[in-house]
């Protein structure tokens, strides 16, 4: 075998006839497993292309994609993609048995968002919100609509639940499915379908599946239907691990498989090729307080390591400058990158006072998920139209467009909509031009229809012979998306969202004329960028902030780990609800992304609602291996904190002096 393992990895790997269950510590080596294991079952005859590797980001994928091209040639042949994008596979080759046309839609929370607040009576934007993550909820647990209206337990619920049981005829009536569909319908149809059901079972001869910690009921399901009784598979996961149960995730997944599947055989990898000794010990002992579904603890053959600093200061400000010193020391003396270090937090907020801090060092740095502009409601609204203008069979297009701003169309019309469309086997713009609309919509809709296309055919008409520029102001100007922004949303918010659209529609027009683009030249120039948004690029020299969640799967020499208090780790909900093993299962995912050396910090006093509180060290800090931890003494005074930061500050100076020398 090619691939150098351990004997651990290598069980992982050569048992490949029997359902399995690989229990892989952080650092561990879980993605050389799954490569070798993929090399291995086509070394041993299996087709490749029935081999299905299964994950739950695009970069997991992606990585996993490249390291077997890399390992054999055959391996472009093999099925390695997210948990989404397979449902999707199988529900545009199902799409008839489904009643979906296979241009089906795929709408995103924007799109969704006025259809729920609609079906449930609110112009609320934070109650439709709170509604769509409830239903999505029910959709991830399998919870049917009647079942939800049954169950509701308060008003909030009850009103969720009424939405819930109108909201799949609304999507269809767009011929549209949402994200959770793409796991839910494929379900749905393999509870019923048997004919479906075994075909899709015949293309798998090996199913492995890549953090199945993070696997909700609704893709635990799909799963079961895939694997069937007989098809072998490989779970990969790691119960320490599991950080997504707000969102759907569930141990009991873990739980069930040996129950679901008698011969099930565990391997566990416990070797980390990660962190030094100090850090997988503090580690060990903090997730050693979580009840535990499996045995399991993480050793290393790497150095015994730098003691973990735990740190107190002051209040948010503090902590950011003491970070940010530290940080700037300790490169200054090491003669390392930027890019060795990360910052990790409990939640979004806590990252303003240390990029202000690094800011105020001139220090580069970047947040892990960062929101891209084509991710924006508002600009998906004008490159809706634009995808529209170059291709009038774009049916996700038109309904963006059509619905933004609102023109009147409703959810009967656009239902007509489609079935005019599916009967004359065109799109939903080439059915506004079947006669038999007229016979099944309202003549003012006809009207309101026919203006809307026409504007779309105008533009296009224009588009090969007139500068992108004057098109670009003119469709804007003639949709009154910008009146419609301030109509609909807050003062802040629609300034915000107004300056993204001039900003994005001037970028289009400056790119046009230098270029030498026309209006559809430039669309297709934006089409390819959208599609290659999130592609891994040359990383930066720069120090990474993120939140604990988004630095899962991550690794950095050098981490810095804030904000331990009670109340933010663990969360003040969790410790109402008495609920805080996975909180815990966050401090440890923290511990174990550091691979030589963790400063841990935390506040005396926070700002909440305007006033400062005091707060009291994370119990978690309590729970660690305490021979490896070395505290500072006290929290300074301001007095004592400007002095220090001054003796810091002149320390830097001089260590920035020497390296420039």
């Amino acid at each position: 075998m090619q691939f150098p393992l351990n004997p651990a990895q290598r069980d992982a790997v050569l048992h490949d006839d029997v359902p399995l269950l690989v229990l892989a510590g952080a650092g561990s080596g879980k993605t050389r497993v799954i490569t070798a294991k993929i090399a291995h079952l086509v070394g041993r005859g299996v087709d490749p292309a029935k081999i299905v590797a299964i994950t739950f980001t695009n970069k997991a994928a992606r990585e996993m994609r490249e390291r077997a091209q890399r390992a054999l040639a055959e391996a472009s042949r093999v099925s390695i993609s997210t948990f989404h994008s397979l449902g999707l596979a199988i529900v545009r080759t199902e799409a008839e048995a489904l009643g979906l046309k296979r241009s089906f839609s795929i709408f995103d929370p924007a799109d969704i968002e006025p259809i729920v607040g609609e079906l449930a009576g609110t112009v609320d934007r934070a109650r439709t919100r709170a509604i769509q993550w409830k239903i999505s909820q029910w959709k991830n647990g399998l919870v049917a609509p009647e079942a939800a209206l049954a169950q509701a337990g308060d008003d909030d619920e009850l009103v969720a639940a009424r939405a819930y049981v109108r909201y799949d005829d609304a999507l269809r009536a767009y011929q549209a499915v949402d994200f959770d569909d793409l796991i839910g319908l494929p379900v749905t149809l393999f509870d019923t379908n048997a004919e479906a059901r075994a075909r899709w079972q015949a293309r798998c001869a090996h199913l492995l599946i890549d953090e199945y910690q993070d696997t909700n009921a609704a893709q635990y399901r799909l799963f079961r239907h895939l694997v069937g009784d007989h098809t072998p598979f490989t779970a990969v996961g790691d119960d320490d691990q599991a950080i997504y149960g707000w969102r759907g995730a569930t141990l009991d997944n873990l739980a069930a498989l040996p129950r679901d599947y008698p011969k099930l055989r565990v391997v566990k990898l416990e070797q980390n090729y990660r962190s030094t000794v100090r850090i997988l010990r503090c580690a060990n002992a903090l997730i050693r307080n979580n009840p535990k579904l499996f045995d399991k603890r993480l050793w290393t053959e790497l150095a015994h390591g730098e003691p973990l600093r735990v740190a107190p200061a002051p209040d948010e400000e503090g902590e950011a400058d003491l970070v940010v010193r530290k940080l700037l020391a300790h490169k200054f003396e090491k003669r390392t990158k930027f890019a060795d270090y990360a910052i990790l937090y409990r939640g979004n907020y806590q990252a303003r006072a240390f990029e202000t801090a690094l800011r105020a060092q001139s220090i580069p740095y970047e947040i892990s998920g960062g929101q891209s502009m084509f991710d924006r409601a508002e600009i998906k609204d004008i490159v809706a139209y634009l995808r529209l203008v170059a291709n009038e069979d774009d049916d996700p297009a038109f309904v963006r467009a059509l619905q933004v701003p609102k023109r009147g169309v409703g959810e009967t019309t656009l239902r007509h909509l489609g079935d005019v469309a599916t009967k004359a086997q065109t799109s939903l713009f080439g059915a506004v031009f079947e006669p038999e609309l007229a016979e099944v919509v309202p003549a003012r809709q006809c009207a309101t229809l026919e203006a809307f296309c026409a504007l779309i055919n105008g533009v296009r008409h224009r588009a090969p012979r007139e500068p992108a520029a004057r098109l670009l102001n003119e469709l804007v100007a003639a949709i009154g998306y910008l009146d419609w922004l301030v109509a609909t949303f807050d003062k802040r918010d629609a300034q915000t969202r107004t300056k993204s659209v001039e900003d994005f529609v001037g970028w289009l027009a400056r790119k046009g004329e230098a270029d030498g683009k026309n209006l559809l030249e430039l669309t297709q120039m934006v089409a390819l960028i959208t599609m290659l948004e999130g592609r891994e690029q040359e990383a930066p020299d720069a120090v990474r902030l993120s939140t604990l969640h988004a630095a899962k799967g991550l690794e950095f020499p050098h981490v810095f780990l804030v904000g331990l208090e009670e109340g933010v780790l663990p969360h003040r909900e969790s410790i109402e609800r008495e609920t805080i093993d996975e909180e815990r299962r966050l401090m440890y995912v923290g511990l174990t992304r550091a691979q030589e050396t963790l400063h841990l910090s935390y506040c005396a006093t926070r700002k909440r609602a305007g006033e400062k509180v005091d707060c009291a060290p994370s119990r978690f800090l309590g729970e660690l291996a305490q021979e490896d931890l070395r505290y500072a003494e006290r929290v300074l005074t301001g007095e004592e904190a400007e002095t220090a930061k001054r003796s810091g500050n002149a320390r830097l100076a001089a260590l920035k002096a020497m390296v420039t020398r």
